[in-house]
């Protein structure tokens, strides 16, 4: 077991911390790394370790538990041999002994949502491919980060809980923290991305985010790149992007895909500007148009998005800009479509204490873990899972 919490801060897209990242089929489990999430209950009457309950109810996320009702109904069908496997106490005569449904819902309600959010990001960014990459080549991974609301979760006062997540191209969130009630995602975001080593690493975001101490916190201090929209917030640089003479760029990238029931298509141009521009470490402008029809309808729509990059033409071509752009608006489909439609968050009435944010973060877990399984269509991997109960073991790899 880690000496220490921060052991397990997950590591940009597979390389964590500052320390050392372990050697390659070194990583820790997932009961390890639940073991190191600090128990919130007083010592005196615990009767079950807090990674026990805390896997169990993992397992019943993955297999399509979408409440605390739901995760104390698996708990209490979990075979035997499935509680001896997650480090359960065994009890004699009766043998291995699952938590009550009211001690599994007052650990959700009371765990400390970021050092649970760390424990699953480290596990999944464990499982994150490690691209080779010499310090002269061009960056090889990609980080989305975005926030989203679970808007069924509304505390006594009426505010409701949200999240500012990272994710990385291959769909696995590494990183989650809540945004306070008096506070924004601006405030949130240089401490969700300073703990991980972000070095090479291209982070995308919308324009809320496009704060120049935010481009220098990525540039300066973690050596990471940019891609940053650029709306309203900064309407000097927009309408100077505006002004730039697109129609003599030539188009780079043309992409076309269909989902959702609209047909998109996504041209893009880049271009550097001599002068520079008025952000930090701005080194390319970027004109997205998007073309949007409706199957069902017909209706077509056309936006023209602007952004700056801190990328040069010779670390990134057009057409790598291109899929960093489109994966960050994947993380709409890829994440938060999913724990709405298929998990139906925002329709959850889980509101006391962290359990909020303890579901979406076992949510992320469940989807992570399914995507590193082969698992493309969510919803039936969650059905996969609930056919056989130590099917979600194997998926985490609990032997």
């Amino acid at each position: 077991m880690p000496a220490s919490s921060s052991s397990l801060i997950p590591s940009g897209l597979g390389e964590l911390v500052t320390a050392s990242p372990p050697a390659p089929g070194e990583h820790s489990g997932l009961l390890q790394r639940l073991a190191a999430v600090p128990d919130p209950r007083r010592p005196a009457g615990r009767r079950h370790p807090l990674a026990f309950i805390l896997a169990l109810a993992a397992c019943a996320v993955l297999a399509g538990a979408k409440s605390l009702a739901a995760i104390a109904e698996w708990v209490s069908d979990a075979p035997p041999a499935v509680l001896t496997s997650l480090g359960g106490p065994v009890r004699e005569p009766a043998g291995p002994v699952a938590p009550a449904g009211a001690t599994v819902r007052r650990v959700l309600q009371r765990v400390d949502g970021d050092d649970l959010d760390a424990a699953i990001g480290a596990w999944l960014a464990d499982r994150e491919p490690k691209p080779a990459q010499a310090p002269d080549e061009r960056p090889m991974r990609a980080l989305a980060v975005d926030g989203k609301t679970i808007r069924g979760a509304r505390r006594q006062n009426g505010t409701q809980v949200h999240l500012l997540a990272a994710m990385t191209a291959g769909g696995q969130v590494i990183a989650q923290r809540e945004v306070g009630r008096k506070t924004n995602e601006i405030t949130v975001f240089k401490p969700l991305l300073a703990p991980l080593d972000l070095a090479g690493t291209v982070v995308t975001f919308d324009a809320l985010h496009s704060q120049t101490e935010h481009a220098r916190f990525l540039v300066e201090d973690k050596q990471a790149h940019y891609i940053a929209v650029i709306k309203g917030n900064h309407p000097t640089l927009q309408q100077e992007l505006k002004r730039l003479p697109w129609r003599e760029v030539p188009l780079q990238v043309r992409t076309r895909a269909t989902a959702h029931g609209r047909d998109e298509i996504r041209r893009i141009k880049t271009c550097t500007v001599a002068r520079g521009l008025d952000f930090s470490h701005a080194a390319q402008a970027v004109q997205v148009v998007r073309r949007r029809q409706t199957v069902t309808t017909g209706k077509v729509t056309l936006e023209r998005v602007y952004g700056v990059t801190s990328l040069r033409p010779h670390q990134a071509a057009p057409t790598d800009l291109a899929s960093w752009v489109r994966g960050h608006w994947g993380i709409e489909n890829r994440l938060h479509f999913v724990r709405d439609t298929t998990f139906a968050e925002d329709a959850s009435r889980v509101r006391t204490g962290t359990a909020p944010w303890a579901m979406a973060s076992l949510r992320n877990l469940a989807i992570g873990a399914l995507r590193h399984a082969g698992h493309d269509n969510i919803a039936a991997g969650l059905r996969h899972h609930a056919r056989h109960p130590r099917r979600p073991l194997t998926t985490f790899g609990i032997t």
